[in-house]
């Protein structure tokens, strides 16, 4: 390659590569020969020579939550930027999905993980820790871990959502709340009973979660749960749910009843999912900065690497209320 365009091996390296000291018109003209050749750089003989793989890892734990669907393609966008393949795994909420993943990572050789922990055997994640892997987490926590964190102030959001709906005479309200014991479902439960006092009831939705399989959320167990419940003489002024889907499965238990969705029962959802908006009413909602999550998150990894000595680092985003017709927000 370095003898078909005249150059040392170095400048054609350093172009392919697209470090700095190679002017744009040297690049291009080496970039343009490289295709004509067909050429594919070795990544793993780069490695090799580099003691970088230039992948970061992504785990998840359940690609049809649109939050992360959303988490991933700012990932990708901004590890592309940085020059960085993104290795997706993904748990389904499953421990021994979580143990597999890592040991999985330790086998492939990344520079950094970023994960969405399941919360329920953190022993796994120290692994990482002992083999110096670079780890930031995501939406979900594990302080004793030590590992930097980038996710949403959930607990504010919910308590300031709430408290701009019930106004100063809330009434009854409820909560319908995913039954998973994480981080963020007590954080979601704790911002509505510190907006609310006494006055409000936190029911927990079954779910439909298996071994192999995190199944998406349905509004039927939503339903279900609501329709045993909510009369026409016994009903909440407020209905809050852990997310959009079970807003959908309250709105019918309430219609059901001969009542209405933003006059007799306000209802709030968590999410903004892409059908929050064409509802009837439209559901107010809570937006979350996904985006801005996985932005920050990979910014934060790249520093880790960099400067593995670094103090821990929290950062905590905050999501916005989407007001629309389910449940006003006075001015």
């Amino acid at each position: 390659m370095a003898d078909r365009v005249g150059l040392s091996a170095n400048t054609v390296s350093r172009a392919l590569s697209g470090k700095d000291q190679v002017s744009e018109a040297t690049r291009e003209m080496i970039v343009a020969e490289a295709r004509r050749l067909g050429y594919v750089p070795n990544s793993h003989a780069r490695s090799l020579v580099s003691g970088t793989t230039m992948v970061l890892a992504l785990v998840i734990t359940n690609p049809s939550n649109p939050f992360y669907a959303a988490l991933i393609s700012a990932v990708e966008r901004q590890c592309r930027l940085a020059g960085y393949s993104v290795l997706l795994l993904v748990t389904e909420e499953n421990e021994d999905n979580e143990e597999r993943a890592v040991q999985q990572l330790l086998r492939f050789g990344v520079d950094g993980v970023l994960a969405v922990p399941i919360q329920q055997r953190p022993g796994a994640w120290a692994e990482l820790t002992a083999a110096g892997l670079p780890v930031v987490l995501l939406s979900r926590d594990i302080p004793e871990l030590g590992f930097d964190f980038v996710g949403t102030d959930v607990e504010q959001a919910v308590s300031d959502a709430v408290a701009r709906v019930a106004g100063p005479d809330p009434g009854p309200a409820w909560l319908f709340e995913e039954d998973l014991e994480i981080s963020t479902v007590a954080a979601r439960i704790a911002g509505f009973r510190r907006a609310l006092g006494g006055d409000s009831l936190v029911l927990k939705v079954p779910g439909h979660r298996t071994r192999d399989a995190a199944l998406p959320w349905r509004p039927d167990d939503a339903y279900r749960l609501a329709a045993g419940l909510i009369t026409r003489e016994h009903h909440p002024e407020l209905v809050v749910t852990g997310n959009d889907y079970f807003a959908l499965g309250v709105y019918k238990a309430i219609r059901e009843c001969g009542l209405t969705v933003g006059g007799d029962v306000r209802v709030v959802g968590y999410g903004d999912h892409p059908f929050a908006a064409y509802l009837e009413p439209g559901l107010t909602t809570i937006r979350l900065p996904a985006d801005d999550v996985g932005t920050a998150g990979v910014d934060l990894l790249l520093r880790r690497i960099a400067e593995p000595d670094r103090p821990r680092e929290t950062v905590l985003l905050s999501a916005t209320l989407v007001a629309r017709d389910s449940a006003r927000v006075p001015a």
